[in-house]
């Protein structure tokens, strides 16, 4: 099902320019490709659908809180396609582990939003098969605020834009995945 389609950009690279954090795994590495575990249960695939660890660090002064999200740019449509969104992260916590994208996981006060599978959770990679291969960026962004003043009936859509005003600084780590 190759589309024959050109390789989207990064999708922060076209937002205004932040400082970065580090971002490391211990359950992915940057640029390698994506464990099983962390692929989703269904449409065809058996991965574990949990979320990976994601530690960071060199958030600036002011930072009240983060976000964490996940997308995957290469997804055939003209919008990507929403992974994980996760917001409300207190500015304390600079770590998840593993399986931190259910609401039973989360930190005390984050709540996640629906992804593009209609999910308030992470849901794992699912590329379409012999499709190209798809970059899933994971994103930890430091805000300027604890508030972002969603509630979690918000889009994935809303919820981005929103964080692009409130963005201090951001760090990724990319894993990529193809059937």
């Amino acid at each position: 099902m190759n589309l024959d389609r050109p390789v989207a950009p990064d999708p922060y690279s076209l937002l205004p320019a932040v400082p970065t954090l580090t971002v490391s795994s211990t359950s992915i590495q940057h640029n390698a490709r994506l464990p099983e575990e962390h692929v989703f249960d269904g449409w065809g695939l058996t991965g574990g659908n949990v979320s990976p660890q994601l530690s960071w660090a060199g958030a600036p002064e002011g930072t009240k809180g983060y976000a964490v999200t996940c997308f995957d740019p290469d997804a055939p449509t003209p919008s990507g396609f929403w992974h994980w969104l996760l917001v409300g992260i207190p500015a304390e916590v600079t770590s998840l582990d593993a399986g931190a994208g259910t609401a039973e996981k989360a930190p005390r006060g984050a709540f996640h939003v629906a992804n593009d599978f209609g999910d308030k959770k992470y849901d794992g990679a699912a590329p379409p098969a012999g499709d190209q291969n798809h970059r899933y960026l994971f994103a930890v962004h430091a805000l300027d605020t604890d508030d972002l003043g969603l509630d979690d009936t918000a889009s994935a859509a809303v919820t981005t834009f929103t964080l692009g005003f409130h963005t201090l600084a951001r760090g990724v780590i990319s894993a990529n995945y193809t059937i």
